[in-house]
């Protein structure tokens, strides 16, 4: 069973209340739809500003209320107020805005779990024969130290047990080992030493036995989390997966937070949205019951 079937039946179940603050865009109205009528959520409407929402925000960050309740007037805000105050389970947007906006209004009304210091994204790779993948982080760290890699590469093995069940983990780089030199390298052999997962690894060598060996980095070679050293080489990565190579892209979905958040590409289809929506909930499900 794929990841998206097991996310699939978890998200019926749940049932849980997602609130999408873009409901102009065509795409999110029948993603909307679609959601509802499979019983894969229950998509709730931007509520109207309300006292509870201004009192989450300034708990969340200290304001004065005035300056609250005009923040609290962007529909992401508002929407990320309505999951802090628990009239909706799940946010997700980014069909129209972009990922720092999104990013923005979760952290600063939302904020991030207590245990996280570094909020990260993945996306769930499904490559044409099937195979599946987690590709971090692609949409919020633009250049993450090795202490940041490391928070990322544990972020995703989470994530990865969860959806796919086992967790794999590869640290990137243009170098195997010691084979190239540079700041770049010496950061990602930072992280691999800190956390235990292989690294540094090109893209090769983390995905072929034959390849890894012959670069002295047997071992490896099947690795289902790629991490890749910046944001330049993780989004480049993943779009050309989708344009060249056929790849699905689902999400980007947010980890990190204290309540769950989808960042939608803005190039998501409808396809893209409700399946992106189901695999938030299911790795929220699967992490509160673990």
């Amino acid at each position: 069973m794929s990841a998206l079937d097991r996310a699939t039946q978890i998200a019926r179940t749940a049932r849980a209340r997602v609130i999408l603050p873009e409901g102009d865009d065509p795409r999110i109205a029948a993603a909307a739809d679609r959601l509802a009528h499979e019983g894969l959520a229950v998509p709730v409407p931007l509520s109207e500003l309300g006292d509870h929402h201004v009192d989450a925000l300034m708990t969340s960050r200290p304001m004065r209320k005035g300056i609250a309740a005009r923040m609290l007037e962007r529909p992401l805000m508002r929407a990320a107020a309505m999951v802090a105050t628990g009239e909706a389970d799940i946010m997700v947007a980014g069909a129209i805005a972009p990922s720092r906006r999104v990013i923005e209004a979760v952290s600063i009304v939302i904020g991030l779990d207590a245990r996280i210091a570094t909020p990260s994204s993945f996306f769930l790779m499904v490559m044409p024969d099937g195979r599946e993948m987690i590709f971090a982080d692609c949409a919020v760290n633009v250049d993450p130290t090795a202490d940041q890699l490391v928070d990322i590469a544990r972020a995703s093995h989470g994530s990865a047990q969860r959806l796919l069940g086992d967790a794999r983990v590869a640290f990137l780089s243009y170098s195997t080992g010691h084979s190239g030199s540079g700041a770049s390298v010496d950061k990602v052999a930072q992280a691999a030493k800190l956390s235990g997962f292989p690294g540094p690894v090109q893209g090769d060598a983390a995905l072929n036995r034959a390849v890894a060996t012959q670069k002295g980095s047997s071992g490896q070679g099947d690795a289902n989390i790629l991490v890749f050293p910046n944001l330049d080489a993780g989004n480049i990565a993943y779009k050309l997966m989708v344009e060249l190579a056929g790849a699905r892209a689902y999400g980007p979905i947010l980890q990190g937070f204290k309540r769950p958040v989808c960042d939608l590409s803005r190039g998501a289809t409808v396809d893209d949205i409700v399946a992106s929506t189901v695999l938030a909930i299911a790795a929220d499900q699967m992490a509160r019951s673990g």
